[in-house]
């Protein structure tokens, strides 16, 4: 008897399932899905890994690399965007090719933790960037471009299982509950970093008032290093539960075979391309858009430590703020997205981003659309002076639209492709998103370094979100 035939799970058939997501034309009426724990459990998989986006890339590590292991800011803000440049670089090439392997072997499991395990080791090798010692940036950022590489492959993996979980018109929903769990769970990991571990240099407490646990050195801002194997181990308690109760596909074809299979139809599927003239340009418009997010939440933490001095406690209590916020809109978004379908969501999430950088560009330290105000006092009062606060604001708009542009571009791309090739089409999906995604950083890299400016360079991504917007108007659903 095939194997797809007599898989069980959790005690449960999926044949039905593994026979449509294999056989999708003509099967459809007979798709089986698999229970609800399967669905809660895919879905922790967002809340494992969202704490290297929210304590590493963007509110803890890198301002803390930016502002206190490189030699200055705008220097520290170049290095990071190189390094995000070469790790963007090896997922562009390499996600297609990975991901008709995927389609063509039929497993999507062993390659989530195959580099689940990259994602762990790199992040967990962080913890060796000592403040001041030049000499450690390189291996360190090394070790990021490595977990980095290992978070974005494990993602295209895990969004390749969605078509088997839930049924259609519920992907938008699924997509956008997936989203506003992770920023949840960023939330938590961002309380946990700042009520517990990192404390103040200068008072030797914690945001709760508390002094750090297992004894971590505050001068040595060992609470801010220490997020590194956090997030390792943060992972690997939580990715468990997909493991163990999400079903995966059956396997199909022994690894050298479908190698040799995935290769050659990935070979059709881009010759194919030019003539899914809506496809194409999806796919496009998400390389461009997709760019400047990444960039926008790359470098947010590292504008704000530069422009208004934030230590660690201000842009992690700054970082809560957004990912509450961001899990509302992710929610919201996966709502809107199976009533209104995810174009519209994400024509409207990067208008609302489009207003929100341009309205960033004109808040300094000391004014706010040109008008003067008070600057920030040393050891004042959290964000206290009215320029922090429009930050905040603004920052609170880019984290409600940015759930929402992310959950529901995975959801229009489901909706595009075949089923039979859908880690394909996620490779692709990753490679449009990565294949230009060391573009925006070496630009804000680039214009930093040479205007020593971070607005300079932050004003860049603008021109993202328009090209994005114009290209998204020649998609049909």
């Amino acid at each position: 008897m095939p194997r797809a035939k007599r898989l069980l799970v959790m005690g449960k058939d999926i044949s039905g399932m593994a026979v449509a997501a294999l056989n999708p034309r003509g099967a459809d009426m007979q798709q089986t899905y698999p229970p609800r724990s399967a669905v809660i459990s895919w879905i922790f998989f967002d809340w494992a890994a969202q704490p290297y986006f929210t304590l590493i890339t963007t509110f803890i590590y890198a301002p803390y690399f930016a502002t206190h292991v490189a030699s200055d800011p705008a220097s520290g803000q170049s290095l990071w965007g190189f390094a995000t440049a070469a790790a963007g670089l090896v997922i562009a090439l390499l996600s297609p090719v990975l991901g008709a392997i995927a389609d063509a072997s039929g497993r999507r499991k062993p390659w989530i933790a195959a580099f689940g395990a990259l994602l762990v080791i790199g992040s967990c090798l962080m913890w060796f960037g000592r403040p001041g010692d030049l000499s450690v940036i390189p291996p360190l950022l090394l070790a990021y471009a490595i977990a980095t590489v290992g978070v974005e492959f494990a993602t295209v993996f895990n969004n390749a299982m969605m078509p088997t979980l839930v049924p259609p018109d519920k992907i938008g929903r699924l997509s956008g509950t997936g989203w506003a769990t992770g920023y949840v769970g960023g939330i938590l990991s961002l309380i946990l970093v700042l009520g517990f571990l990192a404390a103040s240099p200068e008072t030797g407490h914690t945001l709760f008032g508390f002094v750090p646990l297992f004894g971590l050195d505050p001068v040595t801002h060992q609470g801010d290093r220490i997020t590194g194997p956090l997030t390792g181990i943060w992972f690997i308690v939580f990715v468990l539960p997909m493991f163990l109760l999400t079903p995966d596909y059956p396997a199909r074809r022994r690894w050298r075979e479908a190698l040799r299979e995935g290769s050659t139809d990935l070979r059709h599927t881009l010759s194919e391309l030019p003539k899914q003239k809506s496809m194409a340009a999806f796919l496009l418009a998400n390389m461009i858009y997709t760019d400047g997010l990444v960039s926008l939440f790359a470098f947010g933490g590292i504008y704000a430590a530069g422009t208004f001095g934030w230590n660690t406690i201000q842009i992690g209590s700054f970082g809560i703020i957004l990912a509450i916020a961001g899990a509302l809109g992710a929610w919201l978004g996966g709502k809107l997205d199976d009533t209104l379908g995810p174009k519209r969501v994400i024509a409207g999430s990067m208008t609302l981003l489009l207003l929100a950088i341009v309205a960033i560009l004109l808040v300094g330290r000391d004014s706010i659309l040109f008008i003067r105000v008070a600057p920030p006092v040393p050891d004042g009062a959290l964000f206290a002076a009215a320029a922090e606060r429009a930050y905040l604001a603004l920052g609170c708009l880019i984290g409600a639209a940015g759930g929402p542009l992310q959950a529901a571009s995975r959801t229009l791309l489901i909706r595009m492709a075949p089923k039979d090739r859908i880690a394909q089409y996620f490779g692709l999906f990753a490679l449009t998103g990565k294949v230009t995604s060391f573009v925006g950083p070496l630009l804000i890299g680039i214009v930093t370094a040479v205007t020593e400016s971070q607005k300079a360079g932050m004003a860049v991504l603008v021109l993202f979100f328009v090209a994005g917007l114009g290209l998204l108007g020649r998609v049909r659903e």
